[in-house]
């Protein structure tokens, strides 16, 4: 029978969390004061019955309850005196609007294609009527790349003209949810800025540690930069030990996406693993006595927060070397602790300094795929015993990257949409290249001032980089290489995580309880599946997305997709890949084809006629658009400000007019306001999300 003993931190760190979870997707169910007073007693109670237990009263009493339940009450109060926007004085409260206000930047910026992102925490807010108040909160801002040829710093305090606004909800079905993933950050709302409304009034970092990490980070990336040549040998260079991901092309992050080697290119537990494990092999005489444990694993610890303070102490290489800081510490008392007790205790730890990191991939993928190694890794090796040192390793590896893939399967299909059919090989290839990437990195960085013998290791690392790439493409180009455009809903992916969770239970304690067990989770998965199928992708649909700056309707019609768009977008799959294909995957799409050449559509002068399933669908694409005035169509859609006013569409027979994102948003917003007026049925997808209309559900006029 299991028993949660040996494993006490693994309990107390699950309950917490699912306190955490609680007050994240439930955070008004219960108020926080009547929480804060059970939270409260259950404590003091715990505390008391405890005392008198330990003093020999009380024996037969189990006081476990109360403080399972005092650890689930702690969980959701931190997620409510952690939300910033509980806060009083955050300034999303105050109705008056902003003139202007101060802000300091919080973190690096981020390079984008037109513009700088970059967090800020704001200080000062100056309202139309008023002196300066102090403020709390976050903003996420984005200085043109036209008005602001170099980003700020790190520190940097602005002066801010203008108001922020509100972040949106997705305007497209499917489409990622910005806003809530952001609000997961505390960053409620967004400012973009261009010349003449932004002024450097001082410097002042939140934190010097921060701040002189980010300065040796900067360093450490210009030595790599010096010494490595090559775009593409560079930018995996600064990813691949700095976790500098501003230089990484589409087509390279594709590449190691399609063949499941992605995670080698951001700075996580694989890399921190890597010096960890370093560290052991150098020092492994001190592994011998007590007190050389002891030494060892201060030393270990020393050097993993000296290696995250060269990578500018991003969240990740922070949520991988507390990790590991853990497990080293550990080490010294041997038997006396065991890995999941240490991994639960990191896990607890980072939760309770801020419980939103629940909520992010990074987390969840580290913290599952370190635990599916720890418990898997053990049990599959000994399926195989090799004699020959080189099949030891090779075994070794393919056992580990089985485990992290099986334990981390459900969350990459529910995240990213797709599985990487060769992982085993790419990860036998990639793993140890990326060892002696980062070897020599680290290397190249601590020498960087030795002119001959930085010169031979950018050698080494710029050809060692060029090899590992090219294999990633290599593998990328084969038949087969990735399964791609697959959609699960968060219940099929706790669905499949019990599912793959009862399958080894079944293997490890053989119980048939365990196979039926896993049998209804793949029914129950399957139903899910079907009733998807039969809801979205066994329909038709007309739908016009919102890309700013483009037209883009789909025709979408029992997995194909009839794709209506402008040149630019058609050749832009980072916006169609952000935009428009989570709905193409929720509707069960395998074929796009470009809607213009289909036979239904006919060219007239500025403007294409859709005759398709009973639908007359107008697209009208220049002003001196001419069609016949006794048509009766059923949607019109507008793009690139091609309607001046009413007037120009008022003679025709229509039931809706859509505004696409083509149009400028003040010209929608006109017309938008006009229609209302004058009765006239009208969308925006940039005032009103995506169009959407379901043809099973429509009645033609």
């Amino acid at each position: 029978m299991f028993s949660w003993t040996p494993y006490a931190l693994v309990r107390i760190a699950l309950v917490f969390s699912a306190g955490i979870i609680t007050g994240l997707y439930f955070p008004d169910q219960i108020p926080i004061l009547d929480v804060s007073i059970v939270f409260a007693t259950l404590t003091i109670s715990f505390s008391v019955l405890a005392y008198l237990k330990w003093k020999g009263r009380l024996k037969y009493i189990n006081i476990g309850v109360s403080g399972i339940v005092a650890l689930f009450m702690a969980g959701y109060c931190n997620v409510y005196y952690s939300t910033d926007s509980n806060r009083t004085d955050h300034f999303m409260h105050d109705d008056k609007p902003v003139q202007f206000y101060k802000v300091r930047i919080a973190n690096q910026a981020q390079e984008k294609s037109n513009s700088w992102k970059v967090e800020g925490d704001v200080l000062w807010v100056k309202y139309d009527t008023s002196f300066w108040t102090p403020r709390s909160g976050k903003v996420l801002l984005y200085f043109s790349k036209k008005s602001y040829q170099t980003p700020f710093r790190y520190g940097d305090v602005l002066l801010v003209k203008g108001s922020p606004e509100l972040l949106r909800e997705p305007s497209n079905p499917g489409e990622f949810d910005y806003k809530t993933f952001l609000s997961y950050r505390k960053i409620y709302h967004q400012h973009f800025l261009r010349e003449g409304n932004v002024f450097h009034i001082g410097y002042e970092p939140a934190s010097r540690v921060v701040a002189h990490a980010i300065v040796a980070c900067e360093w450490a990336d210009k030595v790599i930069e010096k010494h490595v040549t090559g775009n593409e040998e560079q930018a995996t260079a600064s990813a691949l030990v700095l976790g500098v991901t501003d230089g990484l092309d589409n087509d390279l992050l594709g590449a190691y996406a399609a063949t499941g080697s992605l995670h080698v290119l951001s700075v996580s537990g694989l890399h921190v693993g890597i010096i960890y494990w370093l560290i052991l092999i150098i020092l492994r005489p001190l592994n011998n006595t007590t007190r050389g444990k002891v030494v060892l694993a201060i030393i270990s610890t020393l050097v993993l927060w000296a290696y995250a303070f060269i990578t500018g102490l991003s969240p990740s290489v922070l949520r991988a070397v507390t990790m590991f800081t853990f497990v080293a510490l550990a080490r010294p008392w041997g038997q006396q602790t065991n890995i999941y007790n240490t991994l639960a205790s990191s896990a607890f730890c980072l939760l309770l300094y801020e419980p939103y990191l629940i909520m992010s991939v990074g987390f969840q993928l580290s913290y599952l795929a370190v635990a599916g190694i720890v418990y898997l890794q053990p049990k599959i090796v000994v399926l195989w015993q090799p004699k020959a040192w080189l099949w030891e390793q090779i075994w070794q590896i393919t056992c580990v990257s089985i485990a992290a893939q099986a334990a981390t399967f459900a969350l990459g299909l529910l995240y990213f949409h797709q599985f990487p059919v060769y992982f085993l090989f790419s990860n036998l290839f990639v793993i140890p290249v990326s060892f002696v990437v980062l070897v020599l990195g680290i290397a190249l960085v601590c020498v960087g001032a030795i002119a001959p013998i930085a010169f031979v290791l950018g050698f080494l690392l710029q050809w060692t980089i060029a090899f590992m790439n090219w294999g990633v493409y290599q593998m990328e180009a084969l038949p087969g290489s990735l399964i791609d455009n697959v959609y699960i809903n968060v219940v099929q992916c706790w669905l499949l995580m019990a599912t793959i969770c009862c399958l080894v239970l079944l293997f490890e304690l053989r119980k048939t309880t365990f196979f039926s067990a896993a049998a209804m989770g793949i029914v129950a998965f399957s139903a899910i599946q079907w009733t998807q199928y039969v809801e979205n992708a066994h329909q038709r649909k007309f739908v016009v997305y919102n890309v700013a700056g483009h037209s883009a309707c789909d025709l979408l019609d029992h997995g194909r997709a009839y794709f209506f768009t402008d040149s630019a977008l058609a050749n832009d799959q980072n916006n169609i890949r952000f935009h428009i294909r989570p709905n193409r995957l929720r509707n069960g799409t395998v074929d796009v084809v470009n809607g213009v050449k289909q036979e239904f559509v006919a060219d007239l002068p500025g403007c294409r006629l859709v005759v398709w399933n009973g639908l007359k669908i107008l697209l009208l694409e220049q002003r001196d658009f001419n069609v016949p005035s006794d048509i009766q169509f059923d949607y019109i859609v507008v793009g690139g400000n091609s309607v001046r006013s009413l007037e120009s569409v008022k003679r025709l027979k229509f039931r809706k007019l859509i505004l696409d994102s083509s149009n400028s948003f003040y010209f929608a917003g006109r017309l938008l306001k006009d229609g209302k007026a004058e009765g006239i049925s009208i969308h925006s997808v940039q005032h009103q999300g995506a169009f959407i209309l379901t043809l099973d559900n429509y009645e033609s006029g």
